[in-house]
């Protein structure tokens, strides 16, 4: 597996394995991403952890909220390298705060 953090307010959007953009189709499934029950406080921002299956490369990101989105695509799209285990702990443990939903 590996992991991601995201940030309150954002959710997922547009997957990346090897082959371009995850396709439904040609996969005959979704991408397995679930958002653990674990999160943390990093400068002041409340932070899940989410979990994604190993074929998974990169995840874009977006706002939840319309009207960020509206206001300025560019600067409200992220794509987030994933992590290994090792990286999450080291993540968490430089954390202000660790919490269990």
């Amino acid at each position: 597996m590996k992991y991601f953090f995201l940030a309150d307010g954002w959710t997922y959007n547009r997957i990346w394995e090897r082959g371009g953009i995850w396709n439904e189709n040609a996969w005959r499934r979704k991408p397995h991403i679930q958002c653990l029950p674990l999160g943390m406080i990093e400068n002041n921002q409340v932070l899940w952890l989410h979990e994604v299956e190993d074929t998974i490369i990169m995840v874009e990101v977006i706002p939840i909220d319309e009207n960020a989105k509206l206001s300025s695509t560019i600067g409200q799209v992220m794509l987030k390298r994933l992590i290994d285990t090792e990286q999450v702990i080291q993540s968490l443990l430089k954390a202000q705060q660790i919490f269990k939903s």
